[in-house]
């Protein structure tokens, strides 16, 4: 099981708490990741990636420890860290303006 945080938005789209668990078959990806998302909260597809070319939102960051994991390829492994949620998982709205 993978611990993800999701941004505000996201929570109140999704109808959840901070944190959600997603199950993640074989190797942890983050495209992996995404789908369990997409297939445990429909609601949320197309919100974190673009459906059409399944690139990450241009405002979504992830990060897990501090690090920043948004421009990994989506077959890349994540951290062994994430598995059994020793690790967060964090989807992050950035926030742009001047």
């Amino acid at each position: 099981m993978i611990r993800v945080r999701l941004p505000e938005q996201l929570r109140t789209l999704a109808g959840v708490g901070k944190e959600v668990w997603v199950e993640v078959e074989g190797e942890v990806t983050l495209g992996g990741v995404i789908d369990a998302i997409e297939s445990s909260y429909p609601m949320l597809r197309g919100t974190i990636r673009n459906p059409a070319t399944g690139r990450r939102r241009p405002f979504i960051r992830f990060f897990i420890a501090e690090e920043d994991y948004s421009n990994l390829g989506p077959e890349e492994p994540l951290p062994a860290t994430l598995s059994g949620g020793r690790e967060v998982l964090m989807v992050v709205g950035a926030i742009a303006g001047g």
